[in-house]
C-alpha cells in the first residue's frame, strides 16, 4: 500500500554475468558482508546538519520517525534508530489484529518487534527490480509484450480491447488504464481500491475484474494492484514466488539474509507492500542501483535497466512545482534547484530510500506516521540530506 506518451521500449540484452571494470571493483567498497563505517567529515558530509535533523527526530518534531541511515562513498556516515512505544500508542485502536491492521504492533512498523521494518510501497521498487532480473535472465518477456495472455488461468474479465493492449511496460509505469482509486479516499474507506483488493481472497483476480477507464500507456494512476499483477508474472515466468526468487538472485548476492514478505490468501507474495527489511539491507538495494545494477564484479540487473527504471517516464502531477516523476515503480524527485538528479523508493508511513548518483549518496528513512499523522515528506528528506552533502 502506498500514497502516493507512449514510450519507446528498449530491450536489454546485456549478459547478467558481465563484470564492471576492474578499477571499479578494486576501489568500490562492497557491503556484502557488512557496511564499512566512516565519519561525516571524512566523506565530505556536514555532520552538524545531520545532527540537527537527528535532534528533530529524537524530539518527535516529525512524528514517529523510526530510523535514519546515510551512506556516502559506500560507507555509513550516520545511523540512528528512534524507538516509540507503539504498543501503548495503538492500544484499543483496532481489536482485530493481523498483518493488515496497521495498528497491530506485532506487524507495524517492525515485524514481531524485531529489527525487520515494514517497507510498504518500497516493496514495489524491489518487485520491479526482480522483474528486471527476470527479463535479463530470459525468464520474462520484453517490456513491450502484451500481458493479458499471461493471465489465462484466471477468470476472464469483461471484454475490452483496451485491456488486451496492456503491456508489461504499462504495468511497470502504472499506466494500465484500469479504473482504480487509492488516492482520493483513505485506506480505511471501503471505496478505496487497494483496501478492497486487500480484503479480497484473490488479489490478482480482483485487479483483473476492475473495468477499464482509459487506454493503456496514456494515463498514470497510482495502482498497487498493478504491482500484484507483477507478482503473478514473476511466479509464472520463474516458477518461484517473489521472495524465493529474490533470495536467490537479489538478496543472497547482496548479503541480505534476514527478510520477511507477507503473502496474500492465495499464497502469492504481497508485492505491493508486504516486504520487511532492515535499514542497512534496504540501503544495499539503493547501492546496487547507484552502481547500475552491478555488485562486486557481477551484473545482477541487465545493462540499461537502472537508467530506464529510474527515468522520468511519467509526470505524475503535471503543472505542479517539483512534480514527482515515475519510472518502473521508482519515483524521480527533482531537487529544489533542478540541478541534482535523485530517485527514490517510497512507502506509506515514511519509508524512504533515496539515491543521489550525483553525490554518491544513499539515504534511508523509516517511520510509522499513519492515517492522521503527517509523514516526513520525500522532498523534506531529500532536501535535508542534500544540505549536508557537498559536491
Amino acid at each position: 500500500m502506498g500514497r502516493e506518451v507512449i514510450v519507446v521500449v528498449a530491450v536489454w540484452a546485456a549478459a547478467c554475468g558481465a563484470a564492471p571494470p576492474a578499477a571499479t571493483r578494486a576501489t568500490t567498497p562492497w557491503p556484502t558482508h557488512g557496511w564499512d563505517m566512516s565519519t561525516p567529515a571524512a566523506e565530505g558530509v556536514d555532520g552538524d546538519a545531520l545532527a540537527r535533523l537527528d535532534q528533530e527526530f529524537a524530539a518527535g518534531q516529525h512524528g514517529q520517525v523510526t530510523g535514519m541511515l546515510v551512506v556516502r562513498h559506500g560507507r555509513i556516515v550516520f545511523e540512528r534508530r528512534y524507538d516509540h512505544d507503539f504498543d501503548r500508542m495503538f492500544e484499543g485502536r483496532d481489536p482485530v489484529r493481523g498483518p493488515y491492521n496497521y495498528y497491530d504492533p506485532d506487524w507495524h512498523p517492525r515485524y514481531q518487534h524485531g529489527s525487520l521494518h515494514t517497507m510498504q510501497s518500497v516493496s514495489k521498487s524491489v518487485t520491479s527490480t526482480l522483474v528486471g532480473i527476470a527479463i535479463g535472465r530470459g525468464e520474462l518477456p520484453p517490456v513491450a509484450t502484451t500481458v493479458m495472455p499471461l493471465f489465462s488461468t484466471f477468470r476472464a474479465p469483461a471484454p475490452d480491447p483496451r485491456r488486451d493492449a496492456m503491456t508489461l511496460d504499462d504495468v511497470l509505469t502504472m499506466r494500465t488504464g484500469i479504473a482504480w482509486d487509492e488516492s482520493t479516499v483513505t485506506y480505511t474507506d471501503p471505496k478505496n481500491s487497494c483496501a478492497g483488493m486487500e480484503r479480497s481472497q484473490d488479489w490478482v483476480q480482483f485487479v483483473l475484474d476492475q473495468p477499464m477507464a482509459a487506454a493503456p500507456g496514456t494515463t498514470f494512476v497510482y495502482n498497487s494492484g498493478a504491482t500484484e499483477l507483477l507478482a503473478h508474472l514473476l511466479k509464472q515466468g520463474t516458477g518461484k514466488q517473489a521472495e524465493d526468487y529474490a533470495a536467490e538472485h537479489l538478496f543472497r548476492p547482496l548479503g541480505i539474509t534476514e527478510t520477511y514478505w507477507k503473502r496474500t490468501p492465495t499464497g502469492l507474495n504481497d508485492a505491493e507492500g508486504g516486504l520487511y527489511l532492515t535499514a542497512r539491507d534496504l540501503a544495499k538495494i539503493g547501492y546496487l542501483y547507484l552502481h547500475d545494477g552491478q555488485w562486486d564484479g557481477r551484473r545482477l540487473l541487465p545493462g540499461g535497466w537502472v537508467a530506464k527504471a529510474t527515468a522520468p517516464i511519467v509526470d505524475t502531477r503535471p503543472g505542479q512545482a517539483r512534480s514527482r516523476k515515475y519510472g518502473y515503480q521508482w519515483w524521480v524527485l527533482p531537487a529544489a534547484d533542478g540541478a541534482v538528479r535523485a530517485y527514490a523508493a517510497l512507502g506509506y508511513g515514511g519509508q524512504r530510500l533515496i539515491v543521489v548518483p550525483d553525490r554518491d549518496l544513499v539515504a534511508v528513512f523509516t517511520g510509522w506516521n499513519i492515517y492522521e499523522h503527517a509523514e516526513f515528506a520525500p522532498y523534506a528528506a531529500l532536501d535535508r540530506v542534500l544540505q549536508a552533502v557537498g559536491s
